[in-house]
């Protein structure tokens, strides 16, 4: 049974671009999100953010209109957390990021710890010194495991685009000459994540998004069914060299939100 075949059971959600540019909805998300409660389809907003918690996640969406509650997000940081803590329960950390990651990697029984860790996990970190560099650095070289939360080189922000973890990664790549386990769409680390917490298998599990480097090459990965939505990074003159580059295909190509809505009506008929 190929792809998609099965009935349409569950979502996996991109956020940024897919439901909303900065702190505006794009038009139609919150109709999409009340009609996958009323419908009661299971779905996950799947974000490589590791910068915010889960509530802080759903606070935002609700501030832009789409209903959301802190079960429904799936962070990186919460998969980065979950990944560490099935190797090594209780494992010693030293985090570089925010308080997303710290709050995600407490939560799963993990400890901080700044002079003797067995793993480093690095994201975002927008109060990031050379010295939290180097102390990263020197773990990882003395044997620290080096987990990364997420690969994005660059994150959109209200004065525009900005390093993001994948830029301070490389960074610390260079100086280790290590390469890091990386969690984040596109790998399929936080995708099983979601799709565990789903319950779901991927063949019922569709995933949309607008980038697909990310979203789309995230859904190939573990085979579950993918739309790319024209809503965000994709747009009708470049998806199919941005699909191109990724070296995937969606399943599914739509332009905007309320034709994602009308797709969703036919499958589930």
């Amino acid at each position: 049974m190929g792809k998609g075949d099965n009935h349409l059971r569950g979502l996996l959600i991109d956020l940024d671009g897919t439901l909303y540019h900065g702190g505006r909805m794009i038009p139609g998300a919150d109709a999409f999100i009340r009609m996958l409660r009323e419908e009661e389809i299971r779905y996950l907003f799947v974000t490589n953010n590791s910068s915010a918690t889960p509530e802080a996640v759903a606070d935002r969406l609700n501030g832009m209109g789409i209903p959301a509650v802190p079960e429904d997000v799936c962070t990186s940081a919460q998969a980065a957390a979950a990944y560490i803590a099935e190797q090594i329960p209780g494992a010693r950390v030293h985090a570089v990021g925010e308080i997303g990651l710290t709050t995600a990697l407490l939560a799963a029984g993990l400890k901080l710890d700044d002079e003797r860790p067995e793993l480093v996990v690095q994201g975002i970190d927008r109060e990031l010194t050379y010295d939290k560099i180097a102390g990263a650095v020197r773990h990882i070289r003395n044997g620290a495991q080096y987990i990364l939360t997420n690969p994005d080189l660059l994150l959109p922000s209200d004065n525009g685009l900005i390093p993001g973890a994948g830029s301070i990664s490389a960074v610390i790549r260079a100086a280790s000459g290590v390469q890091p386990v990386v969690i984040g769409k596109p790998s399929a680390i936080q995708m099983r994540f979601a799709l565990q917490r789903l319950g779901l298998e991927p063949q019922e599990t569709w995933v949309i998004g607008d980038n697909p480097a990310t979203d789309i090459a995230a859904g190939h990965a573990v085979d579950c069914p993918s739309v790319l939505v024209l809503t965000g990074l994709a747009t009708g003159d470049n998806y199919k060299e941005l699909l191109a580059a990724a070296g995937c295909e969606a399943d599914e190509v739509i332009a905007d939100l309320r034709g994602l809505q009308e797709w969703l009506r036919k499958k589930l008929t």
